[in-house]
């Protein structure tokens, strides 16, 4: 039997996803935890108030918390991975644009991802990191456990940071950093 609503849930094919994992071992990105990435995702959490942030790197079968701020604190590499099909990373790598969700039971083709009853995520705000290459290597982003109002203030913020820390991975590239 046909359900026309059974599409909407599903994380989209990811065409990209074996050249982003080469591009992501030759930058040596996204196989542990950097500390510099876990300064940028405090201070991501201190520009837009969220209580949570990521830099998020993302492979074939799962996402990778290079650099997280929880209201937790630091934890180890056991918080840091998630499966590709929770989230709304892996939309926003394969739109290759930013998504801002203020509420996300507002939006049925994200209602139903199992962060929101697993785990409580009631909204999101998230960019790509496109880098030189062409390649999405995966995200910037920010949860609340509470709708909020991100407005084109969180747009602009979560974009402009997205564009500073590909930057800066370029620099690393280059041995700047």
């Amino acid at each position: 039997m046909y359900d026309p609503t059974a599409h909407l849930l599903l994380t989209p094919v990811d065409k990209e996803a074996p050249a982003r994992v080469r591009r992501l071992r030759g930058l040596g990105l996204g196989q542990r935890a950097d500390p510099a990435l876990d300064l940028f995702a405090d201070r991501l959490a201190e520009l837009t108030g969220a209580p949570y942030s990521m830099v998020n790197f993302i492979g074939e079968e799962r996402q990778f918390f290079a650099g997280l701020h929880t209201p937790q604190g630091p934890c180890g590499d056991d918080c840091r991975f998630m499966a590709r099909d929770y989230g709304y990373c892996p939309h926003v790598v394969a739109r290759r644009k930013a998504l801002v969700l203020e509420d996300v039971r507002d939006y049925p083709r994200f209602a139903g991802n199992p962060v929101v009853d697993e785990i409580g995520i009631r909204s999101y705000l998230g960019a790509p990191l496109i880098d030189r290459t062409g390649v999405v290597l995966g995200t910037v982003c920010v949860v609340d456990v509470e709708p909020r109002p991100w407005g084109r203030a969180g747009l602009d913020t979560i974009k402009t940071m997205a564009a500073e820390l590909v930057g800066q991975i370029h620099r690393r590239e280059d041995g700047g950093i």
